[in-house]
C-alpha cells in the first residue's frame, strides 16, 4: 500500500523511461481555461459572475415569473363544474420568449454534456445559433408588422391575410424560414466552426427552431387583464397565477405609487381613507365659509365636496366586488410606479433590455472596431494614418451628446438603440486591435501565410485575429457596462424605447410629475444599474489581471 499523508495516497514514483513515454503526464490547460481558472479564484469575480447570471436568469424567466396572465385558468358553470381549461400565460408567450427559454435550457445542456467538441467551440456554436435566431426573429417581426398595416392594399393585403390564416401555420413557418435563409448561408461559410456537416446541423436546428416558434406566434392579440379579475370575482373562472401576478404593462390608475409590501386590498383602503380625509377637509371648508358668510368660497368648496363624493362613490362601487376576490390579495412586493405598474415585474422584464442592449451593441462595436483595427494594423502607412483620423474624430466628439442627438432624431425602438450605441462605441476595440496587429504582422506565421498565397481575409481573421483578440475580449466586458449606462441614461431622459420596461425609465419616475420623491422608485432600479455595471467592471478587471503576466507577477 503506498505511503499516505492524512489519509491521502501519494502518487507512485515512475522511472525516467516511463516519463519519456508520457506515462503520468498531465495534459496542460489551454490559455483561456487557465485564465478562467484564475478568475474563479477571485471572490469579487465570483460575485460578478453570480450577479450577471442572476440578471440573465431574470431575463429568461421574466414571462414565467412576472405575468398578469393566469398560469392556469378553469371555466366553471353555475354548479361549479369545470367546463374548459387553458393556460393564458402560455398563450401570451412570444417567439422570443420561447426561443430564450428553450435556448437557455438547450445551451446549458450542450455546454455541460461530455462530448469531443471543445467547450470554446461549443460556445461559438451557441453564439452562431443565437445570431441566426435573433436576426430572423427581428426581420420576421418587421415583416409581420408590415403585412399587418391596415393601409396595405392590393397584393400585400392579400398576402398578409394569406399568411395570417390561423388554420395554416406552415405558411408562416415557410416564410420565416425564407427570411432566415440568408443568415443561415452566412453561418455555413464560417470556416473555423466545426466541420461542414456540423455547420449544416447547427444551421438546420437553429433555422428550424426559429421558424417553428415565429410561425406559431406570428401575431399576438391584445390581452384584457381586467377581464380575468372581473370574471374571477363573478365566479365564472378560477385562476392560478405565477409568483408575481403582474406584468409590466398591467396598469391601474387607482394603484399609483403604492408602497412596497402592500396588497391590493390595503392599497384600496389607504386610497379610500385619503378620499375620506379629503371629503372632511372640504366639508369643513364649506362650514367655515358659511359661518363667515362668504358665498363664493362656500360654492367652490361645495363643488369640491361633490366632486370628491362622486369619485369616492365610483371607487367604492367599482372596487366592492373586487375586494372579495383573490385579486385583493395580490401584493406589490416592491411597490408600484406612477402609472400603477408593479416595480418588481418591470425590474425583471428590464433585465432583457439591459442584457440585449449590452451584448448586441458591444457585438456591433467589436465587429466594427476589429475590422477597422485589423486593416490599420496590418497595412500601416497611409491607410493607417487615414483610418486613425476617423477614429480620432469619433473619440473627439462626446459619445453621450451623439447618443442623445441620434436617439432624438431616429425612431425610438430597441433595435435602433442597439445600433446607435454600437456604432458610436467601437473606437476602443479598433485601437486595441490595431496595436496587436502591428505586433503580429512581422511574425513568422504571418509571413508564412503571405508566402503561401492565402487571401487577405484568411490572414487577418483566421491567423492573426485569434492571436490578437484577447485585449478586445477583455475590453468588451467594460464596453457592456458602458452600454448599460448609455441605455439607462437615454431611458432616464425619455429617449428610450416606447412600451418597454427599463431601469432608467423607472429611475426617472422617482420624482414624479408633482416633484414628490418616491424612494422605492430610486433605490431598486438604481441598485440594479449600479450592481450590473459594477459586476461587468469587476469581471473585466479580473480577466485583465488573469491574462496579463506582468499584473499577475505584481499581484503575487
Amino acid at each position: 500500500m503506498p505511503w499516505q499523508i492524512r489519509g491521502c495516497p501519494m502518487p507512485e514514483a515512475i522511472s525516467g523511461v516511463e516519463a519519456m513515454r508520457g506515462i503520468g503526464a498531465v495534459e496542460a490547460r489551454g490559455f483561456w481555461a487557465d485564465a478562467w481558472l484564475r478568475v474563479l479564484k477571485s471572490r469579487p469575480a465570483l460575485f460578478a459572475i453570480g450577479w450577471i447570471a442572476l440578471v440573465g436568469l431574470g431575463a429568461v424567466l421574466a414571462p414565467f415569473i412576472a405575468n398578469a396572465n393566469p398560469l392556469w385558468l378553469e371555466v366553471v358553470n353555475e354548479r361549479g363544474a369545470v367546463t374548459a381549461s387553458r393556460s393564458p400565460l402560455w398563450d401570451s408567450l412570444t417567439a422570443a420568449d420561447l426561443l430564450l427559454f428553450f435556448g437557455a435550457i438547450g445551451g446549458a445542456i450542450w455546454l455541460s454534456i461530455p462530448v469531443a467538441v471543445p467547450r470554446g467551440e461549443r460556445l461559438g456554436v451557441l453564439v452562431v445559433m443565437a445570431v441566426i435566431a435573433g436576426l430572423t426573429v427581428v426581420f420576421a417581426t418587421f415583416a409581420a408588422d408590415w403585412l399587418d398595416e391596415p393601409e396595405r392594399m392590393g397584393w400585400t393585403h392579400a398576402l398578409g391575410h394569406w399568411i395570417a390564416d390561423p388554420m395554416n401555420v406552415w405558411r408562416r413557418v415557410l416564410l420565416v424560414g425564407c427570411i432566415g435563409l440568408p443568415f443561415a448561408l452566412v453561418a455555413l461559410a464560417i470556416p473555423f466552426l466545426l466541420s461542414v456537416r456540423g455547420r449544416i446541423i447547427v444551421v438546420v436546428v437553429a433555422l428550424g427552431a426559429v421558424a417553428l416558434a415565429s410561425g406559431a406566434r406570428w401575431q399576438q392579440s391584445p390581452v384584457d387583464f381586467d377581464r380575468f379579475v372581473t370574471d374571477e370575482a363573478a365566479g365564472r373562472i378560477r385562476c392560478v397565477y405565477t409568483l408575481i401576478p403582474w406584468s409590466p404593462d398591467r396598469l391601474r390608475s387607482e394603484l399609483i405609487t403604492v408602497p412596497p409590501m402592500t396588497t391590493v386590498a390595503n392599497a384600496y383602503a389607504a386610497k379610500d381613507a385619503a378620499a375620506g380625509r379629503e371629503f372632511e377637509r372640504f366639508a369643513a371648508a364649506v362650514q367655515k365659509a358659511n359661518r363667515e358668510g362668504n358665498e363664493e368660497m362656500a360654492a367652490r368648496a361645495r363643488t369640491d365636496v361633490e366632486q370628491v363624493a362622486r369619485q369616492r362613490s365610483s371607487l367604492q362601487r367599482e372596487w366592492k366586488p373586487l375586494l372579495t376576490s383573490p385579486f385583493a390579495a395580490h401584493e406589490f412586493l416592491l411597490g408600484s410606479d406612477s402609472n400603477g405598474a408593479d416595480v418588481l415585474a418591470q425590474l425583471l422584464w428590464a433585465c432583457r433590455l439591459s442584457i440585449s442592449v449590452g451584448f448586441v451593441s458591444t457585438g456591433i462595436a467589436v465587429i466594427i472596431g476589429v475590422t477597422m483595427g485589423s486593416i490599420m494594423g496590418y497595412f500601416g502607412g497611409t491607410i493607417d494614418l487615414l483610418l486613425f483620423r476617423v477614429v480620432e474624430i469619433f473619440m473627439a466628439v462626446p459619445v453621450l451628446f451623439l447618443l442623445i442627438v441620434a436617439a432624438g432624431v431616429l425612431p425610438r425602438s430597441t433595435y435602433v438603440m442597439m445600433a446607435i450605441i454600437g456604432c458610436l462605441s467601437w473606437t476602443g476595440a479598433a485601437r486595441f486591435t490595431r496595436a496587436e496587429f502591428m505586433k503580429l504582422r512581422h511574425q513568422d506565421f504571418v509571413q508564412g501565410a503571405r508566402a503561401s498565397g492565402l487571401p487577405l481575409r484568411s490572414i487577418l481573421f483566421r491567423h492573426m485575429l485569434p492571436n490578437g483578440v484577447t485585449p478586445v475580449l477583455v475590453d468588451a466586458s467594460f464596453a457592456i457596462a458602458g452600454a448599460i449606462i448609455a441605455e439607462a441614461t437615454l431611458s432616464y431622459l425619455g429617449l428610450g424605447p416606447d412600451n418597454q420596461a427599463s431601469w432608467g425609465k423607472l429611475l426617472s419616475s422617482a420624482t414624479g410629475t408633482t416633484g414628490t420623491f418616491v424612494w422605492w422608485l430610486a433605490i431598486f432600479p438604481g441598485a440594479a444599474i449600479f450592481l450590473s455595471v459594477l459586476a461587468y467592471n469587476i469581471l473585466g478587471g479580473s480577466l485583465r489581471d488573469a491574462i496579463d503576466p506582468k499584473l499577475r507577477k505584481a499581484a503575487n
